[in-house]
């Protein structure tokens, strides 16, 4: 990958804008609105907009963990508080993900990309690494957490309801995140130089963002970590012209 001084300006870090907060609270109370709604509608699988309101509340969840994964790396918000406040809420709305251990996984995923310390990483196919993918980022006590909400939430909603809105988009988000974020940008063989282990898909902005909030731009994602999910698009733009980028096969 080029060297900063080398990158066009708009693609140079820079200190997170005001637009990282306003994308961040968009994205939770989009979620938040979602699962209200969700909640209050009655179910019907004869009905399209019972699919429409699955996909859409898992895109959000998918959002919820764009959005911690971007404080993660400091770019929701200059102000290091309301960042790891974000990041936090973030978390925890995806089915009670704990911040420090996404943070501490993370961080490393960046340090030994595609090697065995990598906890994002695995040699094997899509089921194999897909289980220990979730090993790395779901604990008991995020288990003990969801059964302790949906009983609590049986109370006050229909129990189909809780099951098809929150339960199902929780779990779809995952593969969501695991497969175009993960999967298929570190799968196979990569260049023993390339120092990322990570290709990109085509340039296809409107699907980078609809299938996992831009991260199938997955490689110029780890070779310039300052840039928030939104502009990821910018990114793969000018790679995609530059003899180092990065395509998917």
């Amino acid at each position: 990958m080029e060297k900063p001084a080398l990158l066009p300006q708009r693609l140079l870090p820079a200190p997170p804008p005001a637009l990282g907060v306003w994308m961040a609270l968009s994205v939770v109370l989009g979620w938040g609105l979602v699962m209200w709604v969700g909640l209050h509608k009655t179910p019907s699988w004869s009905d399209w907009s019972t699919y429409a309101w699955v996909l859409l509340a898992t895109h959000l969840y998918t959002g919820l963990f764009i959005t911690a994964h971007d404080a993660m790396h400091g770019l929701v918000s200059s102000n290091k508080r309301v960042n790891n406040l974000l990041g936090w809420i973030g978390a925890l709305l995806f089915a009670y993900n704990w911040y420090p251990r996404l943070l501490r996984n993370h961080m490393r995923h960046h340090a030994h990309a595609g090697t065995d310390h990598d906890p994002d990483w695995h040699a094997g196919s899509f089921f194999p690494w897909y289980f220990r993918f979730a090993l790395h980022y779901i604990s008991i006590w995020q288990i003990l957490a969801m059964a302790v909400t949906y009983n609590i939430g049986k109370l006050f909603f229909p129990m189909e309801n809780l099951i098809v809105f929150w339960e199902i988009p929780a779990i779809l988000s995952t593969l969501q995140l695991f497969y175009f974020g993960t999967y298929l940008p570190h799968k196979g063989q990569h260049a023993p130089e390339d120092p990322h282990k990570a290709t990109s898909q085509p340039v296809n902005h409107l699907w980078a963002f609809l299938s996992c909030y831009n991260f199938g731009y997955h490689y110029e994602h780890h070779a310039m970590p300052w840039l928030p999910w939104y502009k990821l698009p910018v990114a793969r733009s000018f790679t995609a012209q530059a003899p180092l980028a990065k395509d998917a096969n």
